[in-house]
């Protein structure tokens, strides 16, 4: 199994790859950039979280009163500065005027968007996180009363660690989430936590345990979104689930300060559990998934790409009738 997720202008960028008991980790410290990178007028939100004790920053794009949400989940690595998503691609500006409002939440390294069972050591072991609890919860709350966005009918979607959490938080959460977008995440977590927890260490030093226990835990079971593929069939959520080949197809979507080789290597390995996935997904009897399995490498290009071709898609899904 392996993890990747890379950062520019705010925080190390890291290649993980862990094999048997290898790991690689490749990292270039790049300068932060003080602003976000969109020329759409993006908010900084402090939203306050009980459950974490703490506020929570959150990078907003408003569509405007009554407008739904896509939630956009980072990866791997994402860092407290500003979502990956905000800082690797312009999302803001394609969904600018798209109808729906976007929402990054900021930070959550190696936390799977999860509640954990104990402190997070990657963040002075002090803080556990509640990451559920906040997007399902405490965020949805404060962006209705705040922000007047529905706190049901919206969207998910995510990049590598933020794919796979974005259906699980979807197949928990079918009212809130109607829409779900995994782009090359890794989607059977349960059948090696060993890989995943050589991962955390790499992505901040964070431990397995304190997140859903030792192995064979029920929350490992309950965060695989392989095991819990049937209960999205049974929800109908509406699926978009993207995993390339390991094959570059364009050099402009490779990023620029990433061994292109190892990037496609991770690929390779991520998407035999894309496919056990839609394979479990089928045989629960979903139908109502778009299944991507090209050519492509581990890359916010790529993600990038997907995420502009699934517009149509998440708009048709929230019953926006922008053209956009």
């Amino acid at each position: 199994m392996a993890f990747f997720g890379n950062r520019r202008g705010g925080a190390f960028h890291r290649v993980t790859i862990a094999v048997g008991i290898t790991a690689v980790l490749c990292g270039l410290l790049t300068v932060p950039r003080a602003a976000a990178f969109s020329s759409a007028p993006v908010e900084q939100l402090s939203v306050p979280s009980a459950s974490m004790g703490r506020d929570i920053r959150v990078e907003f794009l408003d569509a405007g009163r009554g407008a739904h949400a896509l939630y956009l989940l980072d990866s791997m690595e994402a860092g407290d500065d500003f979502n990956g998503w905000d800082i690797n691609t312009s999302a803001f500006d394609w969904y600018k005027d798209s109808g729906i409002s976007v929402v990054m939440p900021v930070g959550g390294k190696s936390s799977f968007y999860s509640d954990w069972y104990g402190p997070a050591s990657g963040n002075g072991g002090t803080s556990t996180y509640k990451w559920e609890t906040f997007l399902t919860q405490e965020l949805p709350a404060y962006l209705a009363s705040t922000k007047n966005v529905p706190t049901t009918g919206n969207a998910i979607v995510g990049f590598s660690m933020g794919g796979s959490s974005a259906l699980v938080l979807a197949a928990y959460h079918p009212q809130e989430f109607i829409y779900a977008g995994s782009i090359s995440g890794f989607l059977n977590l349960s059948k090696d936590p060993g890989q995943v927890g050589v991962a955390m260490m790499w992505n901040g030093g964070f431990s397995p345990d304190a997140m859903w226990g030792p192995s064979g835990d029920p929350a490992w079971a309950r965060n695989d979104p392989t095991v819990q593929a049937g209960r999205l069939a049974a929800n109908g959520t509406r699926l978009w689930v993207y995993c390339g080949n390991g094959a570059l197809t364009d050099p402009a979507l490779a990023s620029p300060d990433a061994p292109i080789g190892g990037l496609g290597f991770l690929e390779g390995m991520a998407v035999d559990s894309n496919k056990a996935f839609a394979d479990r997904y089928v045989a629960a009897g979903g139908r109502n998934a778009t299944f991507n399995f090209p050519a492509g490498i581990h890359s916010w290009g790529y993600a990038g790409q997907q995420l502009q071709q699934m517009k149509p898609d998440i708009q048709r899904t929230l019953g926006v009738t922008a053209a956009t």
